[in-house]
């Protein structure tokens, strides 16, 4: 059973329905029990860094998801804001963010994406870096719908998956180990969400 945390933010229903599209047993929830038994862990966030990193603290699941992401070695997504929480922290906010991986997200640099606006928001394509349980079926073709402003830069080359180009190349997925983060939405994306949530569910560890 998967646990899509629920600490007051993200697109919960909308990630609980792709994942009922695709057959997996999963659950909104805010209770330690559920998500001290549950065997796969999402963590959703949309909106400010600092507003999530807020939320989640006071949530009393912190210390929980923790736990089971860093001990237990369950595995791990964070979507949009919350792959950004994974990170030490946001020029967004002053708020210190998890550190699961080693980095920080940042703003896109307006003189490097030219004319193109910020927020990137739209579908584009991604590309992988590395192999993967994740993306082991990827296309050179597949897209994802992202809506964002921030992006997360890894201290450590190896701990990035994915990468797409929106005026200069920036990182789309992180994994190190049992812990992934995706930039796009998947909830959102369609067939190509739906894949990668199946593979999340079904074949990594």
């Amino acid at each position: 059973m998967i646990a899509i945390v629920n600490y007051g933010v993200g697109n919960l229903t909308s990630i609980h329905n792709m994942l009922r599209k695709i057959s997996v047993d999963a659950v909104i929830s805010s209770d330690p029990e559920e998500i001290a038994r549950a065997a796969r862990i999402i963590l959703p966030g949309v909106g400010a860094f600092d507003h999530c990193m807020q939320l989640f603290n006071g949530s009393g699941l912190r210390e929980l998801v923790t736990r089971r992401a860093l001990e237990e070695r369950i595995p791990v997504l964070g979507i949009c804001v919350g792959m950004q929480m994974l990170t030490a922290g946001s020029e967004e906010g002053k708020e210190a963010g998890l550190g699961w991986i080693s980095g920080r997200t940042v703003r896109f640099r307006r003189g490097e994406v030219g004319n193109l606006k910020i927020p990137h928001m739209g579908w584009t394509e991604v590309k992988a870096k590395k192999s993967s349980k994740m993306v082991s079926d990827f296309s050179d073709e597949f897209r994802f719908y992202f809506v964002h402003s921030y992006h997360v830069e890894p201290s450590d080359p190896s701990d990035i998956l994915l990468t797409a180009e929106y005026g200069y190349e920036f990182t789309a997925a992180v994994e190190k180990g049992n812990i992934r983060g995706v930039q796009f939405h998947p909830e959102k994306s369609h067939r190509f969400g739906m894949q990668l949530l199946k593979n999340f569910a079904t074949t990594v560890e």
